[in-house]
């Protein structure tokens, strides 16, 4: 035997656990050093976001979750989409193939052990492309969708996220290796257990990306009267089998998804540019304030007028307590 050649040893499962909890406590360190307080933190690289809170929220927050994988280092959230729930903690991965509407709470912080996360947006098109060399024969059938999905992590896609991250040390590393990295990611996820979901979102004519087209017409035009037709007609798919699949896609019909898109535009109408319930109702296509103000309190928990105070409030609050 060659003094290169080493014997291989088995691999003691506990050992497994700990170098992976040791990596994770590498990138939970990494995290931290580059979130100065608490909130979300765009990166300069692009598509990466770190997050950081230290109090666990008594209320959910929402938020449209753009197509992107994640990892909650440390501490944990609860992340809902539609009737699906979702634990965000621990080495597991949390993938959304199609923009969403989501509620978020976190569960688990402390001051001294603040949650700690890192998000990278996925872009399809980059996913499709590797996909070809992952599938080169094509993609296995697939019998089910779900708006996301959970997967343990293994050391080498927590590394890379780890090495994503230091990149934010040294500008020509953002410029050179970063881009890498995010391939790596990318590829590491597409070889995964759920790498069939992962590169239908980059495949032309796949039911993800059809959705997906679906999804950003909404996006622009969420105001606007909507059939459901005309959107199956848009990705070129019968009635049946485009509400089918968006419902599996993202959890809700595409009437769901607009109504949930409406009113957390007017929601940020009314708390950031000081409209009332009944101007913002209508800026979001609303022609009916009663109507409004129940999809209002049964999606926020609270009528308009009240949740906006209590918004306003817990800001102030968060504000004056530094």
């Amino acid at each position: 035997m060659g003094a290169s050649e080493q014997p291989l040893v088995p691999v003691d499962p506990g050992n497994v656990e700990d170098v992976l909890q040791a990596e994770m406590t590498r990138l939970a360190s990494l995290i931290h050093n580059h979130t100065p307080h608490d909130g979300v933190f765009a990166q300069q690289i692009p598509g990466l976001y770190l997050g950081r809170s230290s109090r666990i929220d008594a209320e959910y927050v929402h938020t449209v979750h753009s197509p992107a994988v994640g990892i909650a280092a440390q501490g944990a959230k609860v992340v809902t989409v539609g009737n699906e729930r979702y634990q965000y903690s621990g080495w597991r991965i949390f993938m959304a193939p199609v923009a969403l509407p989501v509620a978020m709470r976190t569960t688990q912080a402390s001051d001294t052990e603040p949650f700690l996360a890192v998000r990278l947006d996925l872009d399809p098109q980059r996913v499709g492309e590797l996909a070809l060399k992952i599938y080169p024969q094509g993609l296995p059938p697939v019998r089910r969708w779900r708006a996301g999905y959970v997967v343990n992590a293994d050391f080498g896609t927590l590394n890379a996220f780890s090495r994503l991250v230091e990149c934010l040390s040294d500008s020509s590393d953002m410029e050179l290796l970063a881009p890498l990295v995010m391939d790596e990611i990318l590829i590491r996820l597409l070889r995964s257990p759920i790498g069939v979901h992962v590169a239908e979102m980059g495949l032309v004519n796949s039911s993800v990306q059809r959705v997906a087209k679906a999804i950003a017409w909404l996006q622009e035009n969420f105001a606007l009267n909507m059939k459901v037709a005309d959107l199956a007609e848009l990705v070129h798919m019968s009635v049946s089998s485009f509400r089918e699949h968006f419902k599996s896609v993202t959890s809700m019909s595409p009437l769901q998804y607009q109504k949930a898109l409406r009113l957390q535009e007017a929601r940020r109408l009314m708390l950031s540019n000081q409209l009332d319930a009944t101007t913002a109702c209508r800026l979001v296509g609303y022609v009916s304030d009663s109507q409004f103000n129940r999809d209002y309190r049964r999606f926020f928990g609270s009528p308009p007028n009240r949740d906006i105070t209590k918004l306003r409030r817990q800001a102030q609050i968060a504000v004056l307590s530094g």
